[in-house]
């Protein structure tokens, strides 16, 4: 575990805030899964639009924290244009204001190779 490293999950944000809330509660249940001791000192949670914490919020967070890494874990399907431009463009501001942080983006959720398998399970169990 690199004790300075810290996980933001990125969300859309929802006028609905039980959506906000439900996504405040994945972070949390990979907060106490990747936390402390394991591969991240702290996990959050972040929104483009609509909710709070905004994304630079919550770098700036991390930051304050003692981040000296930050991962970016885009909790979307489909890589539309905030997956592919918005996040992009937001963390790049971010690299300018914390030059001796790194921002990396991981690969967006609707992405990984696994998740096929992984809603097959889930159906067949229900």
């Amino acid at each position: 575990m690199n004790p300075h490293t810290h996980l933001v999950v990125i969300a859309h944000g929802s006028r609905r805030e039980a959506s906000n809330e439900e996504v405040a509660a994945f972070a949390e249940r990979l907060g106490q899964a990747m936390g402390p001791g394991g591969s991240y000192e702290a996990v959050g949670c972040a929104f483009l639009e609509l909710a709070e914490p905004s994304i630079p919020d919550a770098m700036n967070h991390a930051v304050a924290a003692g981040a000296r890494q930050v991962d970016l874990f885009p909790y979307f399907l489909a890589a539309g244009r905030h997956v592919a431009e918005d996040i992009p463009r937001i963390v790049g501001e971010a690299r300018g204001r914390h030059p001796h942080v790194g921002f990396r983006i991981l690969e967006h959720f609707g992405a990984w190779d696994e998740l096929p398998d992984m809603i097959a399970r889930g159906l067949d169990a229900g």
